[in-house]
């Protein structure tokens, strides 16, 4: 079973940086998509950004050019550098991954959608003040 643990949450002010890590175990498979998603108070939850074991990446319109989404394989750790903070972007944010038997490109398109995938962390909280 695959866990995921979110970490490095907070308050910013509008403009600022933050970096979330997730720690990942359990995986059965060496191919993988891990993603970060967010879900603001009465919106939808909604893909950021992905990254697949080969190291491609997808990023969703909103956050092109100030995240920056990496994945450090030998710790299974992902991170997610956020800069350039507004409110909008204030919400929880969850880290989510997807594992393969087969060659991870055998999937197509990294997903950026929440039914693509199938681990969920916990969340943490990123609350960004204007």
């Amino acid at each position: 079973q695959v866990q995921l643990v979110e970490s490095g949450g907070g308050s910013v002010q509008a403009g600022g940086s933050l970096r979330l890590s997730c720690a990942a175990s359990g995986y059965k498979y060496s191919n993988y998509w891990m993603g970060w998603f967010r879900q603001a108070p009465g919106k939808e939850r909604e893909g950021v950004a992905a990254i697949d074991s080969d190291g491609r990446t997808r990023y969703a319109d909103s956050v092109k050019g100030r995240f920056a989404i990496s994945l450090d394989n030998a710790k299974k750790t992902l991170y997610l550098q956020m800069n350039t903070l507004n409110p909008e972007d204030a919400a929880m944010y969850y880290c989510a991954a997807r594992q393969s038997a087969w060659p991870i490109r055998t999937l197509g398109t990294i997903g950026l959608a929440p039914h693509e995938y199938h681990y969920w962390g916990q969340g943490t909280q990123v609350t960004v003040s204007s």
